[in-house]
């Protein structure tokens, strides 16, 4: 049982980083979600019960991602058109556009199942832990789940068609 806060914290920062991470795909943005998370986890009211603290901890950095996107949605990412010149390793480059147009096709899809894959996948939850997280019957998380692995599959697909 988790007895005090910093516990709480050591425990499940690093998964909720990560899970913020794959949500936002910037990393001074998944520190930030990650810091406010367990700052609203601790100034919450409610007692957290242990059975539920992940779900917890990740639906409120989902909230505050969303929030985030709500307060920018004017703004516009620049493109990042620098292309690595560094000599040889020609594989990691593949591996890493691979990566890249993956990481691409996550940041396309909707929200919602984004997250849903993410818990799934990434933080290995039970559907039944992210539906009640994401506030969806079972039956639409499993779906979901489905079909963002789908998505990503066809974008690895054809990357790898691309290739000589």
């Amino acid at each position: 049982m988790i007895t005090d806060f910093h516990s709480l914290y050591q425990s499940y920062a690093p998964q909720v980083r990560r899970f913020a991470l794959f949500l936002c795909g910037d990393a001074s943005l998944a520190d930030d979600l990650t810091s406010e998370t367990f700052v609203r986890a601790w100034s919450s009211r409610g007692k957290i019960r242990e059975a539920t603290v992940k779900a917890y901890l990740f639906t409120i950095a989902r909230n505050l991602f969303r929030d985030h996107l709500r307060r920018n949605n004017r703004f516009t990412e620049l493109e990042d058109t620098i292309a690595d010149e560094s000599p040889g390793l020609q594989a990691r480059a593949e591996h890493k556009a691979e990566l890249e147009a993956v990481m691409g096709a996550l940041q396309k899809l909707p929200e919602v199942d984004r997250a849903a894959l993410l818990m799934r996948v990434q933080e290995e939850m039970p559907y039944e832990e992210i539906a009640q997280a994401l506030g969806l019957p079972t039956t639409t998380v499993k779906v979901k789940v489905h079909r963002a692995r789908l998505k990503l599959m066809q974008v690895r697909e054809m990357f790898e068609e691309e290739r000589p």
